[in-house]
């Protein structure tokens, strides 16, 4: 049964404890840039290995503890969130497919972490799991970064890492038996730039990625220089080979992929997170010869089954175009076009021997067209509305595996066969212990300070009044090309059985519109996306789904910086803000490990113009003294390996250092990262805070009564 509307017994909520958080002693740094004096007053927060910091933050996380746990609604949310996610059917994704061998990472009800498992498209239970986390760490906080099967699919490479940090040494494991074999290599995953491994031929070895060993590099700089290395199968990894990457810059990631006939491997290098891209390619010959490089605009590349490489260019064209060069020849000065720009966004493309399948996004929603390999249309996969495509795969003969998912449908793993045109719900299908039967999905747009049109999606129940009254959760991201697309997400079902309407703004700096859109959102021009944002508000209050007093937003990373920049650029436009591991100063971001890799996104403050630009808008030097801000749920990991989580510190003491009235909360997990790995009981904790919060808020500022709710 539903729970109310209303949120019973939550009006006695949500006071400020009565000895107030603890406070953070101001120890000033003067930095000068470009000439501009600017003071840090908590720059002694960034130091982790300080007792003291250690101190105050555990301090911070009672102090929130206190104030959470006090919540009335927060056990009822805890356990309706704990039987959503634990009662769910078995999850699907990253499915590959080698050898026969159909793979993919499997979510199992009360399991703390996914298996690597066999998979066949005609049973939802996996043939057999091949590797268990929980076999490893019964605490849970194991957890699997990536796999690669070898070619013939009788073994896979497995890089698994601890608590969150996404710092993973690699495993070999036989399909048929899980047998471990006696091979580990160490430092093949990282935070940002990831982990990559591609097989030879043979199954004998095969290529990957490797971070400098202590010694080899200055301690700083072993987070980063990844480079390609062959290790041969029962060797010793101190005797494995370097193959491809010392010319790379600092700030290089590396995704590694083998042709299906073991021929050929290709290496993508990320210039770091801008969206830079060089293409590598080693042949029979043995030798790496670069196809393409970062001018040459060229996002992705995808080996076919005719003898050519098919590629997604930008030059020229900002929403994509399908590029093919013969393997043997790769040359982007004889590539033929085969899928010219259109109107839609190209995503991802998979090539078989005769049929293209090309991805594309719609400003947020998905659609697959199908093409042969000379380019020529032959239609369309029917997919649900307004719906999502994730995890394409070339299988059997040229048939396409596909998921598909919405805001009301779980996902479920499809099968094409462009012959006969009969598309088939495999049994890798999820089901969910929640109906969204009663429930719509509406697109609007909103438009921008400078007249840009922004798309916003609004999920709610039927019959939703629109008086104003209704609370409202707006989410948001908008940046490094990343699109919000489609997802079902049961964690809605509590928040539309009370009334709460959920949103997603598809703004600039995401991928939902092309390269174009993405840039309209980066370095100088970061100050879009967060206009963009307040447009989106705006226009939920203007059409009367809420009022400002009722309107709660959430973001998380980068989507952290959007809250930060949000909470101090409009402090009266929001009733909430919950913000998960977010970056607020801009100043400090590239002095860490990770904030290199995102000086092509945001810019660096060694540049006079892109200083500028950070100095404008980063939260932290913008919270004022004084200011009425709305209450704030800061959320953080300790091991967090992307985001260092000296920027919630910070931002939390400026902020309760201001002399808002409202409360201001650090929440520090020190079982968990950015979020990957994060064991299924913290996540559902984490949400029961997160909820609990919210409703905490819109209820100081007046229970809803929505009508023609039971």
């Amino acid at each position: 049964m539903r729970c109310s509307p209303s949120f019973p017994g939550i009006l006695l909520a949500g006071a400020l404890l009565a000895d107030g958080p603890p406070s953070a002693v101001k120890k000033p740094v003067v930095d000068e840039y470009h000439g501009i004096e600017v003071t840090d007053d908590y720059r002694w927060l960034e130091t982790w290995s300080d007792p003291a910091v250690r101190q105050w933050s555990d301090a911070q996380n009672r102090y929130a503890r206190q104030y959470l746990d006090s919540l009335p609604m927060r056990p009822a949310l805890y356990s309706e969130l704990e039987r959503l996610y634990k009662d769910r059917s078995w999850r699907y994704r990253d499915l590959k497919y080698r050898g026969g061998h159909l793979f993919g990472m499997v979510d199992i009800p009360q399991k703390e972490q996914p298996v690597l498992a066999e998979l066949s498209p005609g049973q939802p239970a996996p043939l057999h799991i091949i590797v268990d986390p929980a076999q490893i760490d019964p605490q849970g906080h194991s957890a699997i970064d990536f796999y690669a099967p070898s070619l013939d699919g009788k073994r896979v490479a497995v890089s698994i890492s601890q608590g969150g940090s996404e710092s993973g040494d690699l495993h070999i494991y036989e399909t048929a038996t899980g047998k471990a074999l006696a091979d580990v290599i160490p430092r093949v995953n990282g935070g940002t730039a990831g982990g990559s491994v591609a097989w030879n031929a043979d199954g004998s070895g095969f290529y990957y990625t490797r971070y400098p060993h202590a010694g080899e590099r200055p301690e700083a700089d072993l987070g980063f220089y990844q480079q390609v290395w062959f290790h041969k199968l029962g060797a010793d990894s101190s005797q494995d080979q370097y193959s491809l990457g010392k010319d790379f810059p600092r700030i290089a990631e590396i995704a590694l992929e083998t042709s299906s006939d073991g021929h050929y491997v290709l290496a993508q290098m990320a210039y770091g997170d801008g969206g830079q891209f060089a293409h590598y390619l080693l042949g029979p010959d043995q030798h790496w010869r670069q196809i393409a490089r970062l001018a040459d605009q060229i996002s992705a590349a995808a080996f076919g089954g005719d003898g050519f490489l098919y590629l997604l260019s930008h030059a020229n064209a900002p929403r994509g175009k399908v590029l093919k060069v013969p393997l043997e020849r790769p040359q982007l000065t004889s590539a033929e076009t085969v899928v010219p720009e259109g109107t839609a966004v190209i995503e991802q493309v998979v090539a078989g021997g005769k049929h293209l399948y090309v991805s594309e996004l719609m400003g947020g929603p998905s659609q697959i067209r199908v093409f042969d390999t000379s380019g020529r249309s032959l239609g369309a996969v029917p997919l649900s509305p307004v719906s999502s495509v994730f995890g394409m795969l070339h299988y059997q003969g040229d048939e396409l595996l596909f998921q598909n998912v919405s805001y009301t449908q779980p996902a479920a793993w499809f099968r094409f066969n462009p012959n006969s045109r009969e598309m088939r719900r495999t049994s890798l299908a999820e089901t969910a212990p929640a109906d969204f039967s009663d429930t719509e999905v509406i697109r609007e747009t909103a438009v921008s300070a400078d007249g840009a049109k922004v798309p916003l999606t609004i999920i709610q129940r039927k019959g939703t009044k629109l008086d104003g009254q209704n609370p409202v959760l707006l989410y948001g991201y908008g940046g490094y090309n990343i699109s919000l697309k489609p997802q079902f997400d049961v964690s809605l079902r509590p928040l539309l059985d009370r009334g709460v309407i959920y949103t997603v703004a598809n703004l600039r700096g995401g991928g939902e519109f092309g390269e174009a859109w993405h840039e309209a959102g980066m370095l100088t021009k970061k100050q879009n996306v967060f206009d963009d944002f307040a447009a989106c508000a705006r226009h939920l209050v203007q059409r009367r789904y809420t009022a400002s007093t009722r309107l709660a937003i959430e973001g998380g990373s980068n989507g952290g910086l959007l809250m930060g920049a949000e909470l101090t650029q409009h402090p009266d436009l929001f009733a909430a803000v919950v913000s998960h591991v977010g970056i607020y100063d801009m100043l400090r971001v590239e002095l860490s490990p990770n904030g290199a890799f995102n000086v092509t996104e945001f810019g660096t403050v060694k540049e006079l113009d892109q200083f500028r630009a950070l100095y404008a808008y980063l939260p932290y030097h913008h919270v004022k003294d004084g200011v009425h801000y709305p209450p704030v749920l800061f959320l953080t990991g300790a091991n967090d390996p992307r985001v260092d989580p000296m920027h919630s510190r910070k931002m939390t003491a400026r902020l309760q250092a201001a002399g808002t009235t409202q409360p201001v909360l650090l929440r520090t997990s020190g079982t968990s990262g950015h979020g990957i790995g994060t064991a299924l009981s913290e996540r559902i904790a984490q949400r029961a805070d997160v909820l609990a919060f919210l409703f905490a808020q819109w209820a100081r500022n007046g229970t809803p009564q929505p009508s023609g709710h039971p």
